[in-house]
């Protein structure tokens, strides 16, 4: 990460030379408002608890280790498969600025209503919270409460969960302070959360713009067409018209995809094949691939590196702080995926897209 980070830092350096010169309205002037437009973003990527795999630490800025949980007895941290926590943390060692953050909850993962609704249990787990990252060497913790109020993910749940939950985030800042990381996974429609309360105390939100629509829909579409529900574009609105500042919003892309019928509901990225009778389709409008089965029905919905890369432009356009992706080791051997995030988000396609764009604005 060093490498790529230090080729759009250096881009940065090159703003305070092209000053000098932009007074001349010269070809020099317009290459230096170009490099104005650039800076680095962040890349946080989840790796699971569950893989052996161990990721490349210079792929990334950030990594969201999946999961943590809220304890039986509501008022501390049971962090899954430790001895892997601690070796990914060890990999801080060959990149001194990747930071690495334990992600507590996921999707079908409870406790929190009742942690957060009693101050005795949300102080217990607050301070397991500064225990975990003392213990593990962490820079933060990423809360991903699936969801407040709601319990379709079979958890219990309480009208009051939106309350709790920020007397919760409140409370975690107070106990970890200013120098770590509070972060909190949210979904497409930027419901379950008082984002005004909370963004204070918060250092940036991961939009979880996936699995927001399933078979005939498009999971991960970015605009719409008629496979979709709801799209990245939207999720991103959502979140800015609740009040979420594009500077702490990442974009989630899956590398991963979703089925029916010919297709399990869930295939990574690397096991992607065309089955018998199907065809892979681009949605022009949508900005995404699917597989289609011979009765022209969608039937998997994923992205692939064309679709990851729009993506990643998508970010720069909109200027926001990164991009999330789930999970790492869904990409397949050669990092298809997570090389275009990586090469968009810190490194010089990135830099040199935000120059072109830029340049052509100047004419």
């Amino acid at each position: 990460m060093k490498k790529l980070f230090s080729l759009a830092l250096g881009a940065l350096g090159l703003v305070a030379a092209g000053a000098s010169v932009s007074s001349c309205g010269s070809k020099a002037s317009t290459e230096a408002a170009a490099t104005d437009s650039v800076k680095p973003r962040i890349v946080v990527a989840y790796v699971t608890a569950s893989s052996d795999v161990m990721p490349d630490p210079q792929a990334m800025t950030h990594i969201n280790y999946a999961f943590g949980h809220v304890n039986e007895t509501f008022n501390g941290i049971n962090v899954d498969n430790p001895d892997r926590l601690h070796k990914i943390t060890a990999l801080k060692e060959q990149n001194p600025d990747l930071k690495v953050v334990l992600s507590v909850g996921g999707w079908g993962s409870g406790r929190f209503s009742e942690m957060a609704a009693d101050s005795l249990n949300r102080a217990g787990f607050v301070a397991d919270c500064q225990r975990v990252i003392d213990e593990f060497n962490l820079d933060g913790v990423d809360i991903d409460w699936e969801y407040p109020t709601s319990s379709s993910a079979g958890i219990s749940s309480s009208p009051d969960d939106i309350q709790n939950y920020n007397k919760l985030m409140r409370d975690i800042r107070a106990q970890i302070g200013e120098g770590k990381l509070l972060t909190l996974a949210t979904p497409g429609n930027a419901r379950y959360y008082d984002f005004p309360t909370i963004l204070p105390y918060v250092d940036f939100v991961n939009i979880m713009s996936y699995d927001i629509g399933s078979v005939p829909y498009h999971q991960s579409p970015l605009y719409e067409s008629e496979h979709t529900r709801l799209t990245a574009d939207q999720a991103l609105k959502a979140h800015l018209a609740a009040g979420v500042p594009k500077e702490k919003l990442t974009l989630g892309l899956p590398f991963y995809g979703r089925g029916f019928k010919e297709y399990p509901d869930y295939m990574d990225y690397k096991d992607l094949e065309v089955r018998e009778g199907c065809k892979i389709v681009w949605d022009e409008k949508a900005q995404v691939p699917y597989i289609e089965n011979s009765n022209g029905e969608l039937v998997l919905g994923y992205n692939d590196p064309k679709s990851i890369e729009i993506k990643c432009k998508y970010i720069l356009d909109n200027d926001l702080l990164g991009a999330m992706y789930w999970e790492y080791t869904c990409d397949n051997e050669q990092g298809d995926l997570r090389t275009i995030v990586t090469d968009y988000m810190m490194g010089q396609k990135g830099a040199d897209y935000q120059n072109e764009k830029a340049a052509e604005e100047q004419k």
